[in-house]
């Protein structure tokens, strides 16, 4: 009986000690929730030999080897870092010049290169066990022109000219062309379970195509994300593609004041500021758009911190740790990871490099982590504190979580007070999540303390206390304890008399 007795105690205090004072509620996870991890699948990793037709490996512009299986042995890679969904450049079958998915011949076969179909599908299971989701680039323009439907003689009024690239474009006012492209695209998510699209040059297909694309993609499954490329730095022209049915679109009106504000140091993020507080005004539901800082169609943005003569290592965790807490969908480029030094095209469509040093891994790892367990940098609400010369202090805000975000990129410590009154919460204090440490109020102010080009992301919490239950069973426990090695000393010694 004493042993039982003592076995429940111990359950107990661990069962107590594995529940957090301040565990964030559970909440259902939506694609705001996400955070995406895009890579070309030619320059990722190499994992099947057996595929290796023409692969160059010096040739820039030549197959490099990366295929499913090496997407595959990677995924642990990808998720300990905290991604939630892996992006994929074109799979579809290309011509000999297509490493990079865009010369498309086949939207029925991938491209053999990169694995069969099977693999293909494999690797969608292999995303899925391990609670992630997966999206792919479905481009819906042009093809190459080696592609059988341009050869076709029956079709020839599909089209509707070259590119520069000598791509054959599609002709969008042509009822058939939108439903063979419709119809492939509700293929590869019945054949394959896939999560999502990402829609390259969206804004080159008129909006009519894409409600039509929208409904019947999603008919076929109701969650089904389509993010749309719309290159574009007008809200209105964007605000149309998203009201044709694309969930969000990629902000590339952010993306250039993005670069600017972290690729040197004192630099005010006003410009930042106002264009999230105006798509939050502008668009039905602006958390779903995507901010990024470079993709594999413009230089890195390492090259921007190099040319500014600034260690690409804080500059990236200082514009990291902002891409995290904004209410958009953060999507890092590969090699982001690395702080991969490149130009434009093609330099900046390296083979990954995995073999370097990890601080900037452990911290992406450290903030994708926070990310995913504060419920209010996902779905809050956003508000300015502070601003001024790089640094900034904003609030995010979801029922009664609150995060509060600090960002000093500034080459001064900044000393930044805030009363309880901003922080709309009756919560008395701050519990930092990257760098630790407690911020209490003191006659009803906060005084947050940051290093030069430092960031912090704090919860607000209840001010901590004696936990006297957590005491009285940890007591409960030695005694109980004690008890049972005094009857049993007692009971050997019994023993030992007879």
């Amino acid at each position: 009986m004493l042993k039982k007795a003592l076995a429940f105690c111990f359950i107990f205090i661990l069962l107590f000690q594995t529940v957090p004072a301040n565990a964030a509620e559970k909440v259902k996870r939506n694609w705001q929730d996400e955070t995406i991890y895009f890579l070309m699948v030619d320059r990722y990793n190499n994992g099947d030999s057996t595929n290796d037709r023409n692969v160059k490996v010096l040739d820039p512009v030549g197959f490099q080897g990366g295929d499913f299986k090496g997407i595959i042995d990677k995924l642990d890679f990808i998720k300990d870092q905290g991604f939630t969904t892996v992006m994929l450049t074109p799979i579809f079958k290309n011509d000999d010049r297509g490493y990079d998915g865009y010369r498309i011949t086949d939207f029925y076969k991938t491209d053999d290169h990169f694995g069969t179909i099977n693999e293909f599908k494999k690797l969608v299971s292999e995303v899925h066990k391990k609670k992630m989701k997966i999206i792919i680039d479905f481009p819906t323009n042009q093809v190459s022109a080696s592609s059988s439907i341009v050869k076709d003689p029956k079709k020839k009024n599909w089209f509707s000219g070259k590119t520069n690239d000598q791509l054959i474009s599609f002709d969008h006012t042509n009822s058939e062309v939108n439903q063979y492209l419709i119809d492939a695209a509700k293929w590869w998510v019945t054949k394959t379970d896939i999560d999502g699209y990402l829609l390259s040059n969206a804004n080159q297909s008129p909006t009519q195509f894409w409600k039509q694309f929208s409904s019947s993609v999603k008919s076929v499954k109701k969650d089904f994300y389509l993010l749309g490329e719309v290159n574009s730095k007008d809200s209105k022209l964007v605000k149309q593609y998203q009201q044709a049915g694309l969930d969000g679109t990629l902000d590339f009106r952010l993306n250039q004041p993005l670069r600017d504000s972290f690729a040197t140091i004192n630099q005010s993020l006003k410009k930042v500021l106002s264009i999230e507080a105006d798509n939050r005004k502008e668009f039905d539901q602006p958390s779903l758009m995507g901010a990024f800082f470079d993709n594999h169609n413009m230089k890195r943005y390492t090259r921007d911190m190099v040319i500014n003569k600034q260690f690409p290592g804080t500059r990236w965790k200082l514009a990291l740790t902002y891409l995290y807490t904004q209410p958009e969908i953060p999507i890092v480029y590969y090699g982001t990871e690395i702080a991969e030094d490149s130009g434009g095209v093609p330099e900046n469509r390296k083979m990954m490099n995995f073999r370097t040093e990890k601080e900037l891994i452990d911290y992406i790892t450290m903030i994708g982590e926070i990310r995913q367990q504060q419920p209010a940098l996902t779905k809050g609400s956003m508000e300015i504190l502070y601003e001024k010369n790089g640094m900034v202090v904003f609030k995010r805000k979801y029922k009664d979580h609150v995060n509060i975000i600090g960002i000093n990129n500034t080459d001064k410590t900044q000393v930044i007070k805030l009363s309880k009154d901003q922080l709309q919460n009756d919560k008395e204090e701050l519990r930092g999540l990257i760098s630790g440490g407690v911020v209490r109020a003191e006659n009803g102010t906060f005084k947050l303390a940051f290093e030069r080009e430092t960031s912090e992301i704090y919860n607000v919490v209840e001010k901590t206390g004696i936990n006297f239950m957590f005491i009285a069973i940890l007591v409960l426990i030695w005694i109980v304890f004690f008890a049972f090695l005094f009857i049993a000393w007692k009971r050997g010694k019994q023993k030992k008399i007879q």
